[in-house]
């Protein structure tokens, strides 16, 4: 995309002005990630999905700091509430990391407030099919009794990685397995629209964002580097 938009993306032959553009610079963090994911039909703009996430992600910080729109964003609470709910109550941290601390299972979200407004964050939060991720546990016993909960991290016809809980990988091989089940229960709970008030909500969400504000951005990788 960029190579085609020149390497600062003030526009080429092929493809226009992504930084200067009243009409880019207008939209949101999702809708970027949006348009870069599936592309615009009718145009030079192909689809990038195949990217996965995290690169598509990459792409629209690096695009939003060509632009200069890195400024902090409103707080819509109390970060350091939010802290201590994420950490706390929520168990937001059990899964996920966040600024070095928490589990290792989930996504880590340190820099999640780059690309997601507050009420990118407080949707995904509440409905799972606004997350970037939605996964869930799966159980594997072996034929000799042992036991393995967690998610599947890589899988082909003969064997399967699986990352426990506490960031421990087990790589098993299919035919030595008693029973594998794929639960139904999401790894991210589905209720915290009940469990968590407007006001903690923001208050996450604001957490999110301060620790964004602080983090590294990923690495943008340019193949024309090569």
């Amino acid at each position: 995309m960029l190579a085609c938009s020149s390497r600062l993306g003030t526009g080429s032959q092929r493809a226009p002005n992504i930084v200067n553009s009243p009409q880019v610079q207008k939209l949101s963090a999702d809708e970027m990630s949006r348009i870069v994911s599936e592309g615009v039909p009718g145009t030079g703009m192909p689809a990038f999905k195949h990217l996965g996430q995290a690169a598509i992600k990459a792409t629209v910080i690096y695009v939003r700091s060509l632009q200069g729109k890195n400024a902090p964003a409103m707080l819509p609470g109390d970060p350091k509430r939010g802290e201590a709910i994420f950490f706390g109550a929520a168990e937001c941290g059990n899964c996920h990391m966040a600024g070095g601390r928490g589990g290792f299972i989930g996504p880590d979200l340190s820099t999640y407030g780059q690309t997601h407004s507050a009420e990118a964050i407080k949707t995904a939060i509440i409905t799972p099919a606004a997350r970037d991720h939605v996964q869930s546990l799966v159980t594997a016993i072996t034929a000799t009794g042992e036991r393995y909960e967690g998610i599947v991290r890589n899988e082909d016809n003969f064997s399967l990685q699986l990352q426990s809980a506490d960031g421990v990988f087990h790589f098993l091989a299919k035919a030595e397995l008693k029973s594998f089940e794929r639960s139904q229960t999401l790894l991210m709970p589905s209720d915290y629209g009940t469990k968590l008030p407007t006001e903690q909500l923001n208050d996450v969400a604001s957490f999110l964002l301060k620790l964004a504000q602080s983090s590294t951005p990923p690495t943008v990788h340019h193949p024309e580097e090569e």
